[in-house]
């Protein structure tokens, strides 16, 4: 399925650029990893395109032919781009998952903001929680309900590395905290932006993000039993690090300005032990109020897309008018 040297290259993207998943792909079997380092390293390679470029743009609409080639079965000639062709191929997965990620780029490209947490969500759906169905994809699961948790973990792990990275986000202009919850505890989101610092407020509205997460992360757990049982310790120390990270932020007090939460390789080995005896003995079905529960609105899309299944070509309108943005922009910059 993908060139033993493609594969040398994707695991050592995702080793240097992407230590958490990194760590938590050590216990996935084999069968599954190896296609979701590829999965991660074409992501880890998309976002960094449209994060350190210059012209975000450009970078989104090279992305956005990058992805049309993997779907027609001619990648470009790059490791990345032929492991996930690999991929696509051998999992049928989705067009409209890579394509929603593709997406959260674009409003990235864009400076979308986000007043509220269900624009925050919509954000994290389409650059994180994507990811999560792309990975039920690969354990060969459809099932509606396991998907819709797999979307939950996406959107916890999402806001975690929000609550994170405040501080780096703002001095790179970014702001993923709702505006409304800076302006309700007096801050100004421009201000914030022109001259980051570590305001109360700010730090408040952090850690309220950590709750919504804590909730999600809840809800997420209740999905993995359903998933199949070599694959629920890499799914479990997924959980168990990042949320381990928002526990580092919480313990800053929600002042990720002037530090950012870091772990060591033991705290994530012990991490991963956690993770592999949870798995062990988590035998216990979870509630079907929590396992059934509908998918948050935001994320139902990508249920419904994972679900039904098929690389459908079609695009959506948003993504379509988001992207002739983008084309108008970078016509205008030529």
């Amino acid at each position: 399925m993908i060139d033993p040297r493609d594969m040398a290259h994707c695991r050592e993207a995702i080793r240097t650029g992407s230590l958490s998943f990194h760590a938590a792909s050590r216990l996935l079997p084999g069968r599954v990893r190896d296609p979701a380092l590829a999965l991660y390293a074409f992501c880890r390679m998309s976002d960094d395109a449209v994060d350190e470029g210059r012209d975000k743009a450009a970078a989104v609409l090279s992305l956005r032919d990058r992805l049309d080639l993997v779907y027609r079965g001619r990648p470009l000639n790059q490791p990345a781009d032929r492991a996930f062709a690999g991929v696509v191929e051998a999992f049928d997965m989705p067009r409209a998952l890579p394509e929603a990620l593709l997406e959260g780029f674009a409003w990235d490209a864009t400076g979308r903001e986000y007043d509220d947490l269900s624009g925050v969500l919509d954000y994290a759906a389409r650059v994180a929680a994507a990811v999560g169905a792309m990975m039920c994809v690969l354990m060969r699961v459809r099932d509606a309900d396991a998907l819709a948790r797999a979307c939950d973990l996406g959107l916890a792990m999402q806001l975690t590395n929000i609550a994170r990275d405040v501080g780096e986000d703002a001095r790179a202009g970014r702001l993923y905290l709702p505006r409304r919850w800076l302006m309700a505890e007096g801050i100004d989101p421009e201000a914030f932006l022109a001259r980051p610092k570590a305001y109360p407020g700010v730090a408040r509205a952090t850690l309220r993000l950590l709750d919504e997460a804590e909730r999600f992360y809840i809800r997420a757990e209740a999905g993995v039993p359903s998933l199949p049982l070599s694959c629920r310790p890499g799914i479990y120390a997924a959980r168990l690090i990042y949320d381990g990270i928002g526990g580092r932020v919480r313990q800053a007090r929600g002042d990720s300005v002037t530090q950012r939460a870091r772990t060591g390789r033991g705290w994530k080995m012990a991490r991963l032990a956690m993770a592999a005896l949870r798995a062990g003995v988590s035998t216990v079905a979870p509630g079907p109020a929590v396992l059934h529960a509908a998918p948050a609105p935001e994320v139902a899309f990508l249920v419904q897309a994972a679900a039904r299944g098929g690389a459908r070509p079609a695009r959506s309108e948003a993504l379509l008018t988001v992207l002739a943005q983008l084309e108008a922009r970078d016509r205008g910059l030529a």
